[in-house]
């Protein structure tokens, strides 16, 4: 095995003007083939068996550049794939802003003609010398953005290679040569035996310490863990031992924040993002002022779609105004025009202050990219006793995971024609406290009783595995009937965490009159609580049913971005607009034993 510092790697196709569509801006494409290229360290040929190339970074809304330079950004891919004549092929969606539409036009017209895409090789295998030269087959390799070009690459240097980049890439032998200048060992350390295979030996010691560190460092990057995948890495520990920490941390951690969802407003374009001028745009389609005024925020908009590789219903409102606060008393923060009984927080926190589930210790995960896999543990190690001497008998614990894809919730508000008028930043807080209240009743609503079909998420209710008690009277359990729904939990061994009931306003009545026993003069709920544990209110659980377990279990992800559209017909008769609010979430169960419902009963 050796070492060799290809850097950033560029390849040039001609571009298809024949696959331009005009009306939805794509365009597709090829960016890459078997096609050998020669390069500074011999031929290159890049594999494109399914198992060769990482198209991840490509279909997680890759970059579209132009001239690999990350500061023009232009478009987005929207999809890639290899067909059967090995060829990589991308459809890639042309933005809004005027770069973007000039970089298109360009495209159309035939004046741009190529496309390159960058990449990176991080293990390839010298497969042949011939006649001097030496010939390499890249087995995983990585694209990680395409471009619109305007001069070819040089196959044979690169074009726009980094000179700076440290990027290593491994090298093998095939069986009949050795490799030239070896790094890793001397030429003394190859020990030929009729015995013992050295090389293959020490090849599968490569292997199993490649495929370690391959495997923490994706588990890390995925629960936004780098620096300590590096540590476990650096330290010689196991994929199994880095799980096990990654449960023990996203289990207490705060909600993730992803940076990368932000478009780069400064702190004042955040403080200037005007969700009533928004709003009144969106009202008003035809009204050249109210369009005017909102530009910046149409502008803001288009950025976070491009960012997200999604196209709005309406306007997207960025991350980062979400995550905005308006602060009371703060000058700078427009705060001095707000009334000081408003106590206006983000979105963010306004929307999560207003969920049940989240005020009982459900754990939030923000700005989520792509498809999401929660580490679960399904069995633990096995302790065992043994004798002086003795070897431990081995164990280990065992792993899953949960799986969470975004799922979009609507809900929606009705305001007046002339509150939309109205510019002060009370009205500003209020329409958007408002519309975050709406929408934690709809997560609220899924995070119960979603039913996991017609696109709603899978809620605690309808979870397969959670324990279960039926009442002798609906909605008016005795103190027993409560102990055993807890003792459905521990029974599992999940009596610990973020513990508490939920359950409906009639039944936490009826529960607040009903007698513990028969000579006490206590009840069943008393000052919020039954045995102990809280009890939160609210009608959207389920009539007569009581959920009792760890909300800390309950993950509620939530992906960046808040689409609003208006609605001007449906309220038109009383001078209103309707507000829609969608918001991408989804919401899993981690342990199905650490919850259990009581319902039923005559």
């Amino acid at each position: 095995m050796n070492e060799i510092n290809t850097g950033d790697l560029f390849r040039t196709f001609n571009l298809n003007r024949e696959s331009v569509d005009a009306e939805t801006r794509t365009v597709d494409l090829a960016f890459s083939s078997e096609e050998p290229v020669e390069r500074w360290f011999g031929n290159e040929i890049l594999d494109h068996n399914p198992n060769a190339i990482r198209l991840g970074r490509l279909n997680g809304g890759g970059a579209v550049l132009v001239d690999h330079d990350p500061s023009d950004h232009v478009g987005v891919v929207e999809s890639v794939s290899v067909d059967g004549d090995r060829v990589g092929r991308a459809t890639v969606r042309f933005g809004n802003s005027a770069r973007a539409t000039e970089i298109f036009n360009d495209v159309m017209d035939g004046i741009r003609k190529h496309v390159s895409v960058g990449y990176r090789i991080h293990r390839m295998v010298m497969e042949e010398e011939k006649e001097g030269a030496e010939s390499y087959r890249a087995l995983d390799w990585e694209p990680y953005e395409v471009s619109i070009v305007s001069i070819p690459a040089d196959a044979s240097v690169g074009v726009g290679r980094s000179a700076n980049s440290n990027h290593k890439t491994l090298v093998e032998v095939n069986e009949i040569k050795e490799i030239k200048e070896p790094i890793m060992e001397s030429p003394a350390a190859v020990i030929e035996t009729p015995t013992v295979d050295v090389r293959a030996e020490v090849e599968a010691a490569r292997r199993s310490e490649v495929d370690r560190i391959q495997n923490i460092e994706a588990a890390g990057n995925l629960h936004n863990q780098p620096e300590m995948a590096r540590t476990f890495i650096n330290d010689g520990k196991s994929v199994d031992a880095f799980r096990a920490q990654l449960l023990d941390t996203i289990g207490t951690a705060q909600p993730v924040i992803k940076k990368d969802n932000d478009i780069g407003l400064s702190a004042k374009e955040v403080r200037s993002f005007s969700f009533m001028k928004a709003i009144h745009a969106l009202a008003n389609p035809s009204d050249r002022r109210a369009q005017e005024d909102a530009a910046f925020e149409f502008e803001a908009s288009r950025a976070a779609a491009d960012q997200m590789g999604r196209t709005a219903q309406g306007l997207f409102v960025p991350s980062e105004v979400l995550k905005r606060d308006l602060n009371v008393g703060t000058a700078t923060a427009g705060g001095n025009t707000v009334a000081t009984n408003l106590l206006a927080s983000s979105f963010i926190d306004s929307l999560e202050n207003a969920m049940v589930v989240a005020s009982m210790g459900a754990t939030m995960l923000r700005d989520l990219n792509g498809n999401v896999a929660i580490p679960r543990q399904t069995s633990g190690a096995t302790a065992y006793w043994v004798a002086e001497s003795a070897a431990v008998t081995e164990s280990q614990a065992a792993f899953d995971q949960v799986s969470m894809t975004p799922k979009t919730v609507g809900a929606f508000s009705d305001i007046s024609r002339k509150l939309l008028l109205q510019s002060s930043i009370d009205i500003e807080g209020f329409v958007r406290n408002d519309l975050a209240m709406r929408l934690a009743m709809a997560i609220d609503l899924s995070a119960i009783a979603g039913t996991g079909s017609s696109n709603q998420p899978t809620g605690i209710l309808a979870t397969t595995g959670i324990g279960a008690k039926t009442f002798a009277a609906a909605g008016n359990p005795t103190f027993g009937e409560m102990v055993d729904v807890e003792s459905q939990v521990s029974v599992d061994n999940a009596l610990f965490g973020s513990l508490g009931y939920v359950s409906t306003a009639a039944m936490a009545g009826a529960m607040k009159q009903k007698a513990k026993d028969a000579g006490s003069g206590q009840f069943v709920m008393a000052n919020g609580q039954v045995n102990g544990y809280n009890m939160a209110v609210t009608n959207q659980m389920t009539a007569n049913t009581v959920v009792f377990g760890n909300f800390a279990d309950l993950i509620i992800g939530m992906w960046g971005g808040l689409d609003i559209n208006v609605d001007t017909s449906t309220g038109s008769a009383s001078g209103t607009v309707r507000v829609v609010c969608m918001q991408d979430v989804d919401i899993a169960v981690r342990h199905a034993q650490s919850f259990a419902k009581g319902s039923g009963g005559s």
